[in-house]
């Protein structure tokens, strides 16, 4: 077609000026180079953390039980709480480390440390490419050096890298969702070109279609498309609807084969598929699911805070500069950049639960974002004082990256000393007799319990203690006993909604002489006290009638506990943690059958 078809947009002087050169820099390749390496060791420092077990419920429920069962069900997920893409790909690895699902069964069940360190180390590399990639989207749509910088502050970032560790969808879906970004940065710059344009259209298309199959939100994505081909056409001029329906259309289509490519079973089974989606969305949206302990009560609010430190506060307001600076300088690419992460933002943070992970979907443009307006202040600097440019670069780097650095490398260290369950689970082995009562908080696998000495167990369950059963309770979430001694099952987001002084006198009665107790668990209670205040009643019970046998802390030994926060108590980002885990402790009962 002739390039008449597609003209150059007329975006004018101040758009062209934004991107500096592109020649090749000797000097960026090897700044790049070394920030991937960065990026990989900081993801690969301290990811056995936990193993065998793993202690974040998602990664040893969600992923890689799932990605086991397809060797013996096929490639049908029978499952769609979450999209298969991540699981589907930790099948095939499994598939080719282990050959068959005999050897990956047996590894599973004998000893999960190297399926569970295959599917990490699976997720730091993911990482690592994303990083990558948020070079190269830094670098079309503004230049080589504002790609370096955000690679360099997505390679440090506290949130990506301590996702990266685990076993978990949020860091694989980086991959397809920055690279359907740097499609959608094709079509904004393809001008004349239309088999940059066509390029564009496609990449982004299925990038967007990967990551909405691999995390569903991550389809946000396909907005900055939409918004760029809406704004090639109507800078092409003449009949420019007709050609951003056609473009639009394709954008859609190459979404549509992308996400038939990682989750084909979602057009196959649609039924379950509409299920698994609509179960998730009551999970993240029902108020009758809001989690006990949430310190903040308004989502957005939570995760601009996220930024603060997921990312970091200089790159958190230089983000907001960047965007600001665009709004004002550069239009175009502000419609294409901010309305998809301004909406998401407001979309997730309505929802009665948050995390921070969840905000990983639009981290890429807030980190180039943050990369342009930090090159733009050095620019003006060296632009005013040429002789204070290079320490300008310098200071630019240092601040954007600094936050994340110091906060990753602590926490690899974290993550490279034994969990604070795995010790208390020695203590036991060695002090509690096999077969005894014990009451374990829900923060814990059930393989945690199994018992070691696997060819004379204690129980005929293969199970270590006699556990009580926490996911029973006869009582509902206000506390009052069910009729007619009924009993229900009682999910762990309910779990302290059931406790009451009165269950300490059953443990006794039952010869459940043993109760560990879990900071994780606990501080949800003391974060909300008026939403559960017999939660409170029972920890406090359970302090004055029981021994304390043993107390393993996470905190250094002068270290302030920080205040309750969900991301923190899996992430560990306070410096106070010194090891992984909650703070444990384990009691001793002395009435009743425990005298």
């Amino acid at each position: 077609m002739a390039s008449s078809t597609f003209p150059r947009p007329r975006r004018g002087a101040l758009l062209r000026a934004r991107r500096g050169p592109r020649e090749r820099d000797p000097a960026v390749a090897l700044g790049l180079v070394a920030v991937l390496l960065v990026a990989l060791g900081l993801r690969l420092w301290g990811i056995k953390s936990g193993l065998p077990f793993s202690y974040n419920s998602d990664e040893e429920a969600h992923f890689v039980p799932i990605a086991i069962g397809f060797f013996g069900h096929g490639l049908d997920p029978r499952y769609f709480l979450n999209p298969p893409g991540y699981t589907e790909l930790l099948y095939l690895i499994y598939a080719i480390w282990f050959g068959g699902r005999a050897a990956v069964g047996s590894a599973f069940a004998h000893d999960p440390t190297e399926v569970f360190l295959i599917a990490r180390v699976t997720t730091a590399v993911l990482g690592t490419i994303a990083v990558g990639l948020l070079h190269l989207l830094g670098s079309r749509l503004f230049d080589r050096r504002v790609g370096l910088l955000a690679a360099a502050l997505g390679a440090c970032a506290f949130l990506p890298v301590a996702y990266g560790h685990l076993a978990l969808n949020d860091v694989p879906t980086l991959v397809p969702a920055t690279l359907s970004l740097v499609g959608t940065a094709l079509v904004f710059d393809a001008g004349a070109h239309r088999r940059r344009l066509l390029a564009g259209v496609l990449l982004g298309g299925v990038g967007a279609g990967l990551a909405a199959g691999t995390k569903y939100t991550a389809g946000i994505v396909l907005l900055p498309l939409l918004t760029a081909i809406l704004l090639e056409a109507r800078a092409g001029g003449g009949r420019w609807a007709p050609r951003a329906a056609a473009l639009g259309a394709g954008a859609v289509g190459a979404m549509l084969l992308g996400f038939f490519v990682a989750t084909p079973y979602a057009f196959l089974d649609f039924s379950a598929f509409h299920t698994g989606v609509s179960t998730q969305e009551s999970l993240t949206g029902g108020s009758e699911l809001e989690k006990l302990g949430l310190t903040q009560r308004n989502g957005i609010v939570y995760y601009l805070w996220t930024l603060t430190w997921g990312l970091g506060w200089i790159p958190a307001l230089m983000a907001l500069g960047g965007a600001v600076r665009l709004a004002l300088r550069d239009r175009p690419l502000a419609l294409v950049l901010l309305p998809g992460t301004v909406a998401y933002v407001l979309y997730m943070g309505v929802q009665d639960r948050y995390f921070g992970r969840w905000i990983l979907p639009v981290l890429p443009i807030v980190i180039v974002l943050a990369a342009s307006f930090g090159l733009a202040v050095v620019r003006e600097v060296a632009r005013r004082w040429p002789v204070l440019g290079p320490l300008a670069g310098v200071l630019v780097t240092a601040a954007l990256v600094a936050q994340g650095l110091v906060t990753s490398i602590h926490n690899d260290v974290v993550q490279s000393r034994p969990d604070t369950r795995n010790t208390a689970r020695t203590w036991m082995l060695a002090h509690i007799p096999a077969g005894a009562g014990v009451v374990v908080e829900p923060v814990v696998p059930d393989s945690w319990s199994d018992d070691p000495d696997q060819l004379h167990p204690a129980l005929p369950t293969g199970a270590r203690w006699r556990l009580w059963d926490t996911t029973r309770a006869d009582v509902d979430d206000s506390g009052k006993l069910l009729p007619g001694g009924a009993t229900r099952y009682v999910r762990v987001d309910k779990y302290e909604r059931t406790l009451r002084p009165a269950l300490i006198g059953e443990y006794e009665e039952q010869g459940y002489c043993w109760v560990m107790t879990a900071s994780m668990q606990r501080d949800r209670a003391f974060a909300q006290p008026d939403e559960a205040p017999q939660a409170i009643a029972y920890y406090r019970a359970l302090d004055q009638r029981a021994q304390v046998v043993l107390r393993v802390s996470p905190y250094g030994t002068n270290a302030t506990p920080p205040p309750f926060n969900f991301d923190w108590s899996f992430d560990y980002y306070p410096l106070a943690y010194q090891r992984p885990g909650p703070l444990i402790t384990v009691y001793r009962l002395h009435g009743g059958r425990c005298g």
